[in-house]
């Protein structure tokens, strides 16, 4: 057995090699940067003008002149206009380029026209204000987004305005999402009195495609030389393999025996962990990546956000923060294993504040509906008190 920490440290250092594939801009939000993004051209592009207003030479300003002829108007989109002469103004809208022979923008509200003249009502007016320099926020060549960003809005306008119209992201590996066990039968059929209806599978494709992740669902049915069979075919055509039940140790839990037998290398099996302790992870010669979860409902579920998904970000290059909660309530734990604790996470004044929910145990799924997510409990401790801080794994939009 071993415990949550090597366990973890097993699984990143196996991590799935993906390719670079182009997607359409419009299909790009989600997915994670394959490749650097320069700018093409300096950002801004040209001084923009910041404000709805009147250009002017701010020398002729600070030397007391207050009234500005209007030669004309400088709108978003046309081509540089310039003054004829430095003591008028020009009329500029918020988005155009700063006409020649001015470098100061007043805004309309400071500003009275009386017909062609604008007289400027403030004191107060700084050289080259409402104005957005050229190259302030980027110049030409500068690097603008690194591998291994989530696509976020931001990020999409950034490469739009580079004209990336398809964006180089990361591939997702190919994953197949197998459950295991005669028990289980499929969604839309009516179980016997002895039957329960599959839904890990579901639940982890779910969790997959929340992050834009897909996969396929197999079944494994409790018969030795089908469950080898069908794993060795699936792997072929597979970079991640995610099963579900059939690890721990009855007599028909075929997994790992299986799995050894196709040539795919165990690297641990039980962790000191509650839930999940039947936990087993391993991979084979072709790069081919195994986790192999326990069948109850909330270890699968636990084990998917807790060691898949920093698996699959470290995979893709992303950067995972882990994020914290203060336990609100005193919690008691006597076993020597760490635990994932249920909770309710609520944002409390700034600080995220864990409200335990155990449930009754790892197969009472219907109590994951009530909860936000695990918090990590360490092996070291019993008494868990209300203020302390601890490792929090959510798996739902706050």
């Amino acid at each position: 057995m071993v415990r949550v920490e090597e366990a973890t440290d097993l699984v990143l250092s196996h991590c799935f090699k993906p390719a670079v594939v182009r997607v359409d801009l419009n299909d790009a939000a989600g997915r994670v940067l394959g490749a650097v993004v320069k700018a093409d051209r300096d950002f801004p592009p040209f001084n923009r003008v910041a404000m709805d207003g009147i250009a002017i030479w701010f020398d002729e300003w600070k030397n007391g002149r207050r009234e500005f002829y209007i030669e004309e108007t400088q709108g978003a989109g046309q081509p540089q206009k310039g003054l004829r002469d430095v003591q008028n103004c020009m009329e500029v809208m918020t988005g155009a380029i700063l006409p020649e022979g001015t470098d100061t923008v007043v805004r309309y509200e400071d500003v009275s026209i009386q017909g062609n003249k604008a007289v400027i009502l403030t004191d107060e007016i700084e050289e080259n204000q409402n104005v957005h320099a050229q190259g302030k926020d980027a110049r030409q060549g500068e690097v603008l987004l690194s591998p291994g960003i989530i696509l976020s809005p931001a990020e999409i306008a950034l490469l739009a305005s580079v004209g990336m119209s398809d964006v180089p992201v990361f591939s997702f590996p190919r994953a197949a999402i197998l459950s295991s066990g005669d028990e289980l039968v499929e969604v839309s059929e009516v179980p016997e009195v002895y039957q329960i209806r599959r839904s890990n599978t579901y639940a982890i494709q779910a969790a997959m495609k929340h992050i834009g992740w897909e996969g396929t669902q197999y079944h494994l049915y409790d018969q030795k030389d089908f469950v080898i069979d069908s794993l060795r075919v699936i792997a072929e055509d597979h970079d991640v393999l995610i099963i579900s039940g059939g690890v721990s140790k009855g007599k028909f839990d075929f997994i790992p025996e299986a799995l050894d037998s196709i040539g795919v290398k165990k690297l641990f099996h039980q962790v000191s962990q509650r839930p999940g302790k039947p936990f087993w992870f391993g991979t084979s010669k072709k790069g081919k990546v195994v986790f192999a979860l326990p069948g109850n409902p909330v270890s699968t579920y636990m084990c998917f956000y807790r060691y898949v998904l920093p698996w699959l970000w470290k995979s893709l290059q992303v950067t995972y923060e882990q994020q914290y909660a203060v336990l609100a309530q005193d919690f008691r734990f006597n076993p020597v294993l760490t635990y994932f604790l249920q909770v309710t996470v609520k944002n409390e004044e700034g600080r995220l504040m864990a409200y335990p929910d155990a449930g009754g145990g790892s197969g009472d799924f219907a109590n994951l509906k009530r909860v936000t997510g695990f918090l990590e409990l360490p092996i070291d401790k019993v008494n868990f008190e209300a203020g302390e801080v601890f490792p929090y794994y959510p798996f739902r939009l706050m």
